[in-house]
């Protein structure tokens, strides 16, 4: 099993806001224009769930199968080259502030993990990074 984690991030709002805002998938669509046309294709989501194609990846879709208020939301594949699960991790740091972390663990082969093992990091990053930006 590999295991690919982001570094902690710091998010200025209180931990239920946070939580609430992002296990709602729907609420993708306040930073729909934040995606990078070039790099994610197909983009799409509801409720529970986020679609995407992203080189050299491909295909992904995303399904929530466990929200647990207000620390974790945690996601499985339906769609992907590779299955994985993806998680987000949030604990407060005050009450007006929480901190956040992203894990990805994910079934790969060697030869698929030197292929994959950078663009995941950077991607995961990228998201964490992202998120920071959100208006909660």
């Amino acid at each position: 099993m590999s295991k690919f984690e982001s570094t902690i991030k710091q998010l200025n709002y209180p931990q239920q806001v946070v939580f609430e805002k992002m296990s709602d998938l729907r609420n993708l669509e306040k930073v729909r224009h934040k995606v990078p046309q070039d790099k994610v294709k197909d983009f799409d989501f509801g409720e529970d769930w986020v679609s995407l194609s992203v080189a050299p990846v491909g295909s992904i879709k995303l399904k929530i199968v466990e929200r647990d208020e207000p620390k974790c939301i945690k996601f499985e594949t339906e769609r992907s080259i590779f299955p994985f699960t993806f998680w987000v991790q949030l604990l407060p740091l005050t009450e007006e502030t929480c901190k956040m972390k992203l894990t990805l663990k994910a079934e790969l082969n060697p030869f698929i993990k030197k292929l994959v093992e950078k663009p995941i990091e950077s991607g995961l990053e990228k998201v964490a990074d992202a998120i920071t930006l959100i208006r909660f």
